[in-house]
């Protein structure tokens, strides 16, 4: 399946989760005992741990379809580039999804660390140290909530400069490999929002 491909199927599995029509798979062994075999996703989704946010529900996608990698404020640690690499060269998708939300705590936290000097305990902040680099160009003048929408956005992009400033995000992209994509779940919809059409 191409990038493309997959892109589609992504968006067309939202539209089915929006307009709720799901296709919730029901577990068949079959199934399962094909997957035991091996796993072939068709794209691999970088994504907040809010429970909120599943990204197989959002998607419309059975087992084995995606990989996912969920981390708090889908921050880019050497643990998650690892996955990501070893979902491109391993898994060989081709499709990449950095995917925030709305309300995200995580880029709420840091925004508060920033702009009111909040501390957190010693792990969280070491988390929020990685969003912060991102949230250089948002508005400090916008409404509250205006300027937490507007931090999601950039944490997403922050995370899509982190993996493409490598030589091996550089060299897949200029090769056509790989595509990559920045999304933002709507949380009162349903509907992931993909930046390039924003």
């Amino acid at each position: 399946m191409t990038a493309d491909e997959a892109l589609a199927r992504l968006k067309d599995g939202n539209a089915r989760f929006v307009a709720g029509q799901a296709k919730f798979p029901t577990v068949q062994k079959e199934v399962l005992a094909e997957l035991a075999k091996g796993q072939r996703p068709y794209a691999t989704i970088i994504g907040c741990s809010d429970s909120r946010v599943p990204p197989e529900l959002l998607f419309d996608s059975g087992f084995g379809e995606l990989f996912i990698v969920r981390v708090a404020g889908n921050v880019i640690s050497p643990e998650v580039m690892g996955s990501i690499q070893y979902a491109a060269v391993h898994l060989q998708t081709q499709l990449f999804v950095v995917l925030g939300h709305e309300g995200c705590g995580a880029v709420q936290a840091a925004l508060a660390s920033v702009r009111e000097n909040v501390r957190e305990r010693s792990r969280i902040a070491l988390l929020l140290d990685r969003v912060t680099p991102g949230l250089s160009q948002v508005d400090a003048s916008l409404p509250t909530e205006t300027q937490l929408t507007a931090a999601v956005e950039a944490n997403v992009r922050w995370s899509m400069h982190q993996l493409l400033d490598t030589p091996e995000g550089r060299a897949r992209v200029e090769e056509g490999i790989l595509r990559l994509e920045g999304a933002v779940y709507e949380l009162t919809t349903g509907r992931v929002r993909f930046l390039s059409q924003a």
